[in-house]
């Protein structure tokens, strides 16, 4: 393979764009291994107060371009990890798919020797550079979040498919990769809009149908536009401390998905997000005729003595960073993390420390699952 380099005077995100393709050019050309697997799951009409965080962060966009989720859905994978998501009118068979096919891809991507060594090629400069401009400095756990992103995509737009004609799951996955719209989302939302939403059952966009295809609506590019602006303006003035990341873009550099930046690879222009997104939804799809949904027995109460916890909708080292400055405002050292299995230990000083803990998290849109100790 060889990659066109990054001319001179390009950016740090250009050129660790093209690092992240030098490691991933081959790696989603295989279809990923999938075997038949029951999964048990709870459903619950959406709760939960968002009226703050309509007001706060997602103030550009226009109440009536907001559709919420009606259906909070939680069930254990197959990797026996604890997860939470939302659905609409498709059910819960379009989140808990999803996440099959995540955990298929990343599996084939951990038993793929090709990452590691092409990670261990790096030069120092290189694996500095990833670290400047990505919140997950490892290759591998940058295509991992990638691969996670390219699941939210399809759940949230999901919460719309009753507003367009494709009231399948395998024919709404189709319409929105021949559509374009995983790529629309990495060029057009900016950064933590989605994660934010997601954890919370939102979408702030409208779709719509023409010529076998979905696009957005007028609307909605201007409100992401504004969004994205919004953000990027807080991080060069200071007022908006969780867009710090933006104030390394240049001088009218928009923020977009690495995964995003068209390479040239072997002669051939090629996306990377394209490429993710086309065996996602091949993935899913084939996944539709092997999983299995049934009710879950109820959850066992906690008994509120536990001071590890599972948190499903943490997906990076953002939601790391998020939960962290959340417990410490209560004096809580910065607790362990494993992203693999959504799972959190720390130390509280009483069982009022942990609550106060566990309210603040939710309190920025996580789920927190309690574990017995």
């Amino acid at each position: 393979m060889t990659a066109e380099l990054a001319p001179a005077g390009l950016s740090d995100r250009a050129s660790a764009a093209r690092l992240l393709v030098g490691v991933a050019h081959d790696l989603f050309d295989t279809p990923a291994p999938v075997a038949p697997i029951r999964i048990g799951c709870r459903e619950e009409p959406v709760d939960g107060d968002v009226e703050e965080f309509l007001r706060t962060r997602l103030a550009d966009c226009p109440s009536w371009l907001i559709t919420r989720a009606t259906r909070r859905i939680s069930w254990t994978d197959s990797d026996g990890v604890s997860n939470v998501a939302y659905a609409g009118s498709l059910g819960a068979v379009v989140p808990i798919v999803a996440r099959e096919a995540t955990l298929a891809l990343c599996r084939m991507l951990d038993a793929d020797p090709r990452v590691g060594e092409r990670t261990d090629a790096l030069s120092p400069a290189d694996r500095a550079l990833v670290e400047r401009v990505t919140t997950d400095h490892d290759p591998l756990a940058v295509l991992r979040t990638g691969i996670d992103a390219a699941a939210r995509v399809l759940v949230q737009h999901a919460y719309l498919a009753e507003r367009t004609p494709y009231d399948d799951p395998a024919a709404f996955a189709a319409v929105l990769r021949d559509s374009g719209i995983f790529t629309t989302v990495a060029g057009t939302w900016h950064w933590g809009l989605q994660a934010s939403t997601y954890r919370r059952g939102l979408i702030p966009v409208q779709l719509i149908s023409f010529g076998g295809r979905v696009t957005y609506s007028a609307d909605t590019v201007a409100a992401l536009r504004a969004m994205k602006e919004a953000r990027v303006a807080g991080a060069a003035d200071g007022t908006d401390p969780s867009a710090t990341q933006y104030a390394a873009l240049e001088g009218g550099e928009q923020p977009r998905c690495l995964a995003h930046a068209p390479q040239v690879v072997d002669g051939r222009r090629f996306t990377l997000v394209t490429r993710v997104a086309d065996l996602f939804v091949e993935t899913f799809t084939r996944l539709l005729d092997v999983v299995e949904i049934e009710p879950a027995a109820p959850q066992t109460p906690d008994d509120g003595s536990a001071s590890a916890f599972e948190v499903p909708d943490m997906t990076c080292q953002h939601c790391v960073r998020t939960i962290t400055k959340a417990v410490a405002e209560f004096g809580v050292e910065p607790p362990e993390f494993d992203l693999v299995s959504k799972r959190v230990t720390a130390v509280f000083a009483s069982a009022e420390i942990r609550e106060l803990s566990f309210t603040a998290i939710r309190a920025r849109g996580y789920t927190v699952v309690p574990l017995p100790d």
